[in-house]
């Protein structure tokens, strides 16, 4: 299984934040406007600050900011249809269950970041990546025992990826808006790795690929 390219995206900004202590370049699909995106972004390299409802000054937003606010979009538009595939496709009720959780906890999140995007003035996509379209396909194309071992599999590895991603986000944001965003992250994606264990189905091949991912480079 490859790593999920946002992740890996955000992995490289906080790198190249650490190293040089600017920021790198990000420059996500534009999201229309009924899909609640914001055409407003501003050149890569640089900081923006922030307005957010509510506070005084506005506050920094990083292209790390960025890229996690379209990594959190972005794993909803395939994570959603997952967990709409689970209830047609899954023959194990446990994987039933662990897709409605998905669907509750994306859809929820959904709101929330394309609210944020609007406030910020980030840019979201319309579609997943290529690689999260392509394990939509794989799911599309089985079903029954099949279908359950590819959903635990690929959604556990996809959330222990992002979950490592979160902390790292969350521990260096010097805005609020994003830390509120990580911390609403964190529990869902906590929530969805224990329904995903509790189906059984979770190899440990699958757990030794995140935890290659998320060890320091």
């Amino acid at each position: 299984m490859l790593i999920v390219v946002a992740v890996a995206a955000i992995a490289a900004l906080v790198a190249a934040v650490r190293v040089t202590g600017g920021e790198a370049d990000a420059t996500p699909a534009v999201a229309t406007a009924e899909d609640g995106g914001s055409g407003h972004h501003s050149a890569a390299g640089t900081e923006d600050t922030g307005g957010q409802a509510g506070s005084g000054a506005p506050q920094p937003i990083t292209e790390v900011d960025k890229t996690f606010l379209v990594a959190v979009r972005q794993a909803g538009l395939w994570e959603i249809p997952a967990g709409r595939l689970a209830q047609t496709r899954a023959s194990s009720e446990a994987v039933k269950r662990a897709g409605l959780h998905l669907l509750d906890g994306h859809s929820k999140l959904d709101q929330l970041v394309r609210e944020d995007a609007a406030i910020l003035g980030v840019t979201l996509p319309n579609e997943a990546t290529a690689e999260q379209q392509g394990f939509v396909k794989q799911m599309e194309n089985a079903e029954g025992a099949e279908f359950d071992r590819i959903f635990a599999n690929l959604l556990r590895a996809s959330h222990g990826k992002i979950f490592a991603t979160i902390a790292e986000v969350r521990a260096a944001t010097q805005n609020d808006l994003i830390r509120r965003h990580a911390r609403q992250a964190n529990q869902t994606v906590l929530d969805h790795m224990e329904v995903l264990e509790d189906t059984g189905l979770v190899d440990r091949e699958t757990l030794a690929e995140v935890e290659e991912a998320v060890k320091p480079k």
